[in-house]
């Protein structure tokens, strides 16, 4: 899947509509497939390691035949995942929406379309989008390979052998 191109309404502060909305959250989609095409075969724990660049950390937390659930977090040097995104990809509409960002539970918020939803939806959103523009510029990505070799970098010193292509933590 090639990288799609720049979306002018995705860079606004604020979102014009609940369709804009829909539409970052395809553009969304369109940008994970780019980092890690086989995210319906993932399972478990995969690590993306980039020179010069903090691993980027996939945990796969659910998936289901028209949805996986999963976290997208870098590790810190002092252990603590940040930004700690929780992303739920929905495979048949080819979307993927931010569900909690660390601190906030936007899966608890209203599913209303109030102003101030919209918004914090926006936002959370549109931080995923411009995230994922900056990973694929450091040059992360979960394709089957990558993962496999950074997956046998962490067995190799935990004296385990690989399994496919997963780190399991």
């Amino acid at each position: 899947m090639r990288w799609p191109e720049s979306c002018k309404f995705c860079e606004s502060p604020k979102p014009r509509s609940f369709a804009a909305l829909m539409d970052l959250y395809e553009h969304n989609y369109m940008r994970l497939k780019c980092l890690c095409p086989p995210i319906k075969d993932i399972t478990g724990h995969v690590v993306s390691q980039v020179s010069e660049a903090h691993d980027l950390h996939l945990i796969v937390v659910e998936q289901s035949r028209h949805t996986t659930t999963f976290c997208l977090t870098y590790e810190m040097a002092d252990n603590v995942p940040r930004p700690n995104l929780t992303l739920r990809i929905y495979h048949d509409a080819r979307q993927a929406e931010v569900l909690s960002s660390g601190r906030d539970n936007l899966a608890g918020m209203s599913r209303g379309l109030t102003d101030a939803a919209l918004l914090h939806r926006w936002r959370t959103n549109r931080f995923l989008y411009k995230w994922l523009n900056y990973c694929r510029k450091q040059g992360h990505g979960f394709d089957q390979r990558s993962s496999i070799e950074c997956v046998n970098k962490y067995l190799s010193m935990d004296g385990l052998t690989a399994q496919a292509g997963v780190k399991t933590s």
